[in-house]
């Protein structure tokens, strides 16, 4: 199983956000500090505003800022927000078309399998894989 770019670009513009405490950052800064593209962490930033992980404050000096506390941010929720389809193999996908469905017994074992790496990012939280200031130029002035 390998999780999208789009849910690694999610977790790291967090924990970017998460680095800038209270200051308002910048989508232009995410890019930098990871060397992803702006086009990317747009569609990030939409995503983690409509479900209120992070707050827009719009204008010529607004910018983004974390709409909850960290500790209130759970890993594997946002992992099932940027991942609505963790169909492993075809029988977990709508409209599964396997001909041993009834009968295999692997579909249960991965099953299991994913039950377990859900429950483990939920264990965590946002506060839990934050990184410091020290981490990221944050504080740089903007141009």
């Amino acid at each position: 199983m390998r999780l999208t770019n789009f849910s690694d670009y999610t977790l790291r513009m967090l924990m970017f956000a998460a680095s800038a405490g209270d200051r308002l950052f910048t989508i232009e800064e995410t890019a930098r500090a990871f060397g992803v593209s702006k086009a990317h962490l747009n569609k990030v930033a939409n995503t983690l505003t409509r479900a209120g992980y992070l707050t827009a404050v719009r204008g010529r000096s607004g910018g983004l800022t974390l709409g909850r506390r960290p500790e209130d941010i759970r890993i594997g929720d946002v992992i099932r927000l940027t991942e609505p389809d963790f169909a492993l193999v075809e029988c977990f996908a709508t409209g599964n078309q396997c001909s041993i469905t009834r009968c295999c017994k692997l579909s249960g074992m991965l099953r299991d399998a994913l039950s377990s790496f859900q429950n483990t990012l939920d264990r965590y939280t946002l506060a839990d894989i934050a990184l410091t200031r020290q981490d990221f130029l944050v504080d740089t002035p903007r141009t």
